[in-house]
Protein backbone atom coordinates (compact mmCIF):
# COMPACT_ATOMS: atom_id res chain seq x y z
CA UNK A 1 0.00 0.00 0.00
CA UNK A 2 1.60 3.79 -1.00
CA UNK A 3 2.16 5.74 2.17
CA UNK A 4 0.05 8.44 0.15
CA UNK A 5 -3.48 6.35 0.20
CA UNK A 6 -6.37 8.59 0.82
CA UNK A 7 -4.41 11.73 -0.01
CA UNK A 8 -3.89 13.79 -2.51
CA UNK A 9 -0.65 14.10 -4.81
CA UNK A 10 0.37 17.55 -6.38
CA UNK A 11 3.04 18.40 -8.72
CA UNK A 12 4.38 21.78 -9.29
CA UNK A 13 6.73 23.30 -12.12
CA UNK A 14 7.43 26.65 -10.64
CA UNK A 15 8.38 29.37 -13.02
CA UNK A 16 9.49 32.89 -12.34
CA UNK A 17 5.80 34.60 -13.10
CA UNK A 18 3.90 31.70 -13.69
CA UNK A 19 3.48 28.32 -12.71
CA UNK A 20 1.53 24.16 -13.69
CA UNK A 21 -0.35 22.42 -10.94
CA UNK A 22 -0.83 18.92 -11.36
CA UNK A 23 -3.36 16.93 -8.85
CA UNK A 24 -3.40 13.00 -8.79
CA UNK A 25 -4.63 10.42 -6.61
CA UNK A 26 -2.55 7.99 -4.86
CA UNK A 27 -2.70 5.84 -7.55
CA UNK A 28 -1.36 8.37 -10.31
CA UNK A 29 -4.98 9.32 -11.71
CA UNK A 30 -4.82 13.06 -12.99
CA UNK A 31 -7.45 15.36 -11.07
CA UNK A 32 -6.50 18.57 -12.49
CA UNK A 33 -3.52 20.47 -14.24
CA UNK A 34 -4.12 24.37 -13.83
CA UNK A 35 -1.67 27.29 -14.79
CA UNK A 36 -1.48 30.36 -12.30
CA UNK A 37 0.04 33.21 -12.06
CA UNK A 38 2.67 33.82 -9.12
CA UNK A 39 0.67 34.78 -6.30
CA UNK A 40 0.58 33.26 -2.89
CA UNK A 41 -3.14 33.59 -2.60
CA UNK A 42 -3.93 31.99 -5.61
CA UNK A 43 -1.49 29.06 -4.54
CA UNK A 44 -2.97 28.53 -1.35
CA UNK A 45 -7.04 28.73 -3.41
CA UNK A 46 -5.22 26.01 -5.84
CA UNK A 47 -3.95 23.85 -2.86
CA UNK A 48 -7.23 23.80 -0.96
CA UNK A 49 -8.68 21.70 -3.87
CA UNK A 50 -6.06 18.93 -2.77
CA UNK A 51 -7.61 18.00 0.29
CA UNK A 52 -6.64 18.24 4.02
CA UNK A 53 -2.36 17.52 4.46
CA UNK A 54 -1.70 16.76 0.21
CA UNK A 55 1.91 16.01 -0.22
CA UNK A 56 3.19 18.60 -2.50
CA UNK A 57 6.46 18.45 -4.58
CA UNK A 58 8.68 21.23 -6.61
CA UNK A 59 11.85 21.84 -7.35
CA UNK A 60 14.46 23.94 -5.73
CA UNK A 61 14.77 26.28 -8.57
CA UNK A 62 14.39 30.17 -8.89
CA UNK A 63 12.09 31.48 -6.33
CA UNK A 64 11.31 28.59 -4.17
CA UNK A 65 11.15 30.29 -1.20
CA UNK A 66 7.54 32.09 -1.24
CA UNK A 67 5.82 28.84 -2.82
CA UNK A 68 6.81 26.41 0.28
CA UNK A 69 6.24 28.78 3.02
CA UNK A 70 2.69 29.30 1.53
CA UNK A 71 2.33 25.45 1.08
CA UNK A 72 2.96 24.92 4.52
CA UNK A 73 0.89 27.29 5.79
CA UNK A 74 -1.93 25.41 3.53
CA UNK A 75 -1.06 22.35 5.93
CA UNK A 76 0.50 20.75 2.58
CA UNK A 77 3.53 18.36 3.50
CA UNK A 78 6.32 19.73 1.01
CA UNK A 79 9.11 18.38 -0.77
CA UNK A 80 11.43 19.79 -2.75
CA UNK A 81 13.46 17.78 -5.66
CA UNK A 82 16.98 18.29 -6.27
CA UNK A 83 17.06 19.61 -9.87
CA UNK A 84 20.17 17.22 -10.41
CA UNK A 85 18.51 14.11 -9.35
CA UNK A 86 15.57 15.33 -11.18
CA UNK A 87 16.75 15.97 -14.34
CA UNK A 88 17.79 12.10 -14.69
CA UNK A 89 14.60 11.30 -14.44
CA UNK A 90 12.87 13.19 -17.88
CA UNK A 91 13.36 10.84 -21.02
CA UNK A 92 9.81 11.71 -22.11
CA UNK A 93 9.91 12.93 -25.66
CA UNK A 94 7.16 15.41 -25.32
CA UNK A 95 7.63 17.83 -22.73
CA UNK A 96 6.01 20.79 -21.39
CA UNK A 97 4.97 22.26 -18.20
CA UNK A 98 1.88 19.76 -16.99
CA UNK A 99 4.36 17.00 -17.93
CA UNK A 100 7.18 18.21 -15.60
CA UNK A 101 4.76 18.88 -12.81
CA UNK A 102 3.57 14.97 -13.49
CA UNK A 103 7.03 13.57 -13.44
CA UNK A 104 7.32 15.38 -10.10
CA UNK A 105 4.07 13.73 -8.42
CA UNK A 106 4.98 10.49 -9.97
CA UNK A 107 8.51 10.42 -8.58
CA UNK A 108 6.89 11.48 -5.07
CA UNK A 109 3.98 8.87 -5.36
CA UNK A 110 6.92 5.86 -6.15
CA UNK A 111 9.36 6.59 -3.55
CA UNK A 112 12.02 7.60 -6.24
CA UNK A 113 11.97 11.60 -5.92
CA UNK A 114 15.52 12.93 -4.77
CA UNK A 115 15.31 15.40 -1.98
CA UNK A 116 16.70 18.44 -1.42
CA UNK A 117 16.73 19.91 2.71
CA UNK A 118 13.82 22.96 2.83
CA UNK A 119 16.23 25.73 4.75
CA UNK A 120 14.29 27.01 7.61
CA UNK A 121 13.75 31.34 7.10
CA UNK A 122 16.78 31.79 9.52
CA UNK A 123 18.98 29.88 7.56
CA UNK A 124 17.65 31.17 4.22
CA UNK A 125 18.39 34.70 5.86
CA UNK A 126 21.96 33.85 6.33
CA UNK A 127 22.50 32.34 3.29
CA UNK A 128 21.17 35.91 1.89
CA UNK A 129 24.06 37.49 3.54
CA UNK A 130 26.69 34.93 2.98
CA UNK A 131 26.06 34.45 -0.52
CA UNK A 132 25.89 38.23 -1.61
CA UNK A 133 29.26 38.94 0.09
CA UNK A 134 30.28 36.40 -2.63
CA UNK A 135 28.68 38.15 -4.97
CA UNK A 136 29.96 41.36 -4.09
CA UNK A 137 33.90 39.69 -4.17
CA UNK A 138 33.26 38.07 -7.24
CA UNK A 139 32.42 41.41 -9.05
CA UNK A 140 35.40 43.38 -7.17
CA UNK A 141 37.77 40.77 -8.70
CA UNK A 142 36.53 40.88 -11.97
CA UNK A 143 37.17 44.71 -11.60
CA UNK A 144 40.29 43.99 -10.41
CA UNK A 145 40.89 41.79 -13.36
CA UNK A 146 40.40 44.50 -15.94
CA UNK A 147 42.94 46.69 -14.07
CA UNK A 148 45.11 44.31 -15.34
CA UNK A 149 44.36 43.83 -18.73
CA UNK A 150 44.63 47.45 -19.39
CA UNK A 151 47.77 47.30 -18.04
CA UNK A 152 49.05 44.19 -20.23
CA UNK A 153 47.88 46.64 -23.02
CA UNK A 154 50.12 48.97 -22.00
CA UNK A 155 53.31 46.30 -21.54
CA UNK A 156 53.03 47.44 -17.80
CA UNK A 157 54.25 45.16 -15.33
CA UNK A 158 54.28 47.07 -11.58
CA UNK A 159 55.83 44.77 -8.76
CA UNK A 160 54.17 45.17 -5.92
CA UNK A 161 52.06 42.49 -3.87
CA UNK A 162 48.86 43.99 -3.98
CA UNK A 163 48.54 46.31 -6.54
CA UNK A 164 45.07 48.23 -4.94
CA UNK A 165 46.62 48.57 -1.73
CA UNK A 166 48.41 52.00 -0.96
CA UNK A 167 51.88 51.13 -2.20
CA UNK A 168 50.70 49.70 -5.58
CA UNK A 169 47.60 52.71 -6.24
CA UNK A 170 50.75 54.97 -5.77
CA UNK A 171 52.94 53.30 -8.44
CA UNK A 172 49.82 52.86 -10.35
CA UNK A 173 49.05 56.65 -10.59
CA UNK A 174 52.33 57.17 -12.17
CA UNK A 175 51.83 54.79 -14.89
CA UNK A 176 51.74 57.19 -18.40
CA UNK A 177 48.99 55.47 -19.88
CA UNK A 178 46.82 56.79 -22.91
CA UNK A 179 43.74 58.67 -21.88
CA UNK A 180 40.48 56.12 -22.58
CA UNK A 181 42.74 53.65 -20.61
CA UNK A 182 43.97 55.61 -17.80
CA UNK A 183 40.02 56.97 -17.72
CA UNK A 184 39.14 53.56 -17.58
CA UNK A 185 41.39 52.48 -14.70
CA UNK A 186 40.40 55.73 -12.75
CA UNK A 187 36.57 54.36 -13.30
CA UNK A 188 37.81 50.72 -11.90
CA UNK A 189 39.11 52.07 -9.07
CA UNK A 190 36.19 54.02 -8.22
CA UNK A 191 33.93 50.81 -8.36
CA UNK A 192 36.59 49.07 -6.38
CA UNK A 193 36.28 51.34 -3.67
CA UNK A 194 32.69 51.33 -3.99
CA UNK A 195 32.73 47.78 -3.62
CA UNK A 196 35.02 47.37 -0.84
CA UNK A 197 32.78 49.59 1.03
CA UNK A 198 29.89 46.83 0.44
CA UNK A 199 31.68 44.09 1.61
CA UNK A 200 32.52 45.50 4.70
CA UNK A 201 29.35 46.44 5.40
CA UNK A 202 28.47 42.45 5.25
CA UNK A 203 30.88 41.34 6.55
CA UNK A 204 30.20 42.81 9.59
CA UNK A 205 26.74 42.23 9.20
CA UNK A 206 27.57 38.43 9.15
CA UNK A 207 29.53 38.81 12.20
CA UNK A 208 27.13 40.38 13.96
CA UNK A 209 24.62 37.81 13.40
CA UNK A 210 26.34 34.86 14.10
CA UNK A 211 28.55 36.61 16.83
CA UNK A 212 27.48 33.82 19.22
CA UNK A 213 27.10 31.23 17.23
CA UNK A 214 29.41 28.00 18.38
CA UNK A 215 30.04 27.01 14.84
CA UNK A 216 31.71 30.47 13.87
CA UNK A 217 33.69 30.83 16.64
CA UNK A 218 34.97 27.45 16.77
CA UNK A 219 35.71 27.06 12.83
CA UNK A 220 37.88 30.41 13.46
CA UNK A 221 39.66 28.56 15.77
CA UNK A 222 41.44 26.09 13.48
CA UNK A 223 44.40 26.76 11.41
CA UNK A 224 43.07 28.48 8.40
CA UNK A 225 39.89 29.27 9.45
CA UNK A 226 39.02 32.86 9.29
CA UNK A 227 35.46 34.70 9.40
CA UNK A 228 34.36 34.28 5.96
CA UNK A 229 35.18 30.42 5.81
CA UNK A 230 33.41 30.28 9.05
CA UNK A 231 30.01 32.19 7.74
CA UNK A 232 29.98 29.69 4.87
CA UNK A 233 30.77 26.73 6.89
CA UNK A 234 27.36 27.86 9.03
CA UNK A 235 25.25 28.94 6.18
CA UNK A 236 25.77 26.18 3.68
CA UNK A 237 26.69 23.04 5.90
CA UNK A 238 24.56 23.72 9.24
CA UNK A 239 22.05 21.40 10.86
CA UNK A 240 19.84 19.52 9.29
CA UNK A 241 16.50 18.32 9.82
CA UNK A 242 15.81 14.13 9.32
CA UNK A 243 14.30 14.01 5.27
CA UNK A 244 12.47 11.46 4.75
CA UNK A 245 14.69 8.07 2.75
CA UNK A 246 13.01 7.01 -0.17
CA UNK A 247 12.11 3.34 -0.50
CA UNK A 248 12.43 0.92 -2.97
CA UNK A 249 10.06 1.94 -5.93
CA UNK A 250 6.44 1.24 -5.34
CA UNK A 251 5.09 1.01 -9.14
CA UNK A 252 1.14 2.02 -8.51
CA UNK A 253 -1.33 3.35 -11.36
CA UNK A 254 0.40 4.62 -14.33
CA UNK A 255 3.97 2.98 -15.02
CA UNK A 256 7.62 4.80 -14.66
CA UNK A 257 7.69 8.93 -15.63
CA UNK A 258 9.81 7.50 -18.66
CA UNK A 259 7.01 5.86 -20.13
CA UNK A 260 5.98 8.73 -22.86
Amino acid sequence: MNEYDGKQVVGIDLHRQRSVIVRQTSTGEQLAAVRIINDPVALGLQIEKAGPNPEVVLEATYGWYWAVDTLEAAGATVHLAHPLGVKGFRYRRVKNDVCNAGDLADLLRMNRLPEAWIAPPPVRELRELVRYRAKLVALRSGLKAQVHAVLAKAGVLIPVSDLFGVAGRTKLARVPLGEPYSQRVISLLELIDVLDQHETRFVDRIAAELGDHRGYTAIQALPGGGPTLAAIFVAEITRRAPVRRPRAPVLVGRLDPQTP
